[in-house]
């Protein structure tokens, strides 16, 4: 198991991770645990900055460059419908609850 997985973002398969220090980064942006965040997009009540912190965080712990992880969230998540984005946000907190299968393991997982 791993905490990492492989989600489509904009433009390609890109790997995406909550470490514990971008965990943490997450819970202090928002305000909340991590679990009331997952609570919150599985019941359908959350804030965009739930979802777009969320992915630009997991594509940080995933290996991109913060630099590249914000212009990523702002060219595919700003200004697309929420129905796209959220199964990105939901795929990521999923994995560092729930782990993924090691077949979905990143270069960065080694």
């Amino acid at each position: 198991m791993t905490i990492s997985t492989m989600q489509f973002f904009g433009d390609a398969e890109r790997a995406f991770a909550l470490p514990m220090q971008q965990l943490v980064e997450l819970e202090r942006k928002l305000g909340c645990g991590a679990g009331a965040i997952l609570n919150r997009l599985v019941a359908h009540q959350y804030a965009i900055a739930d979802l777009v912190e969320t992915i630009r965080l997991g594509l940080i712990g995933g290996g991109t460059s913060p630099f590249e992880a914000e212009a990523l969230v702002v060219a595919y998540a700003h200004d697309r419908p929420l129905a796209e984005i959220l199964p990105v946000a939901l795929a990521v907190l999923e994995a560092r609850f729930f782990g993924t299968a090691a077949a979905q393991e990143t270069p960065s997982d080694e």
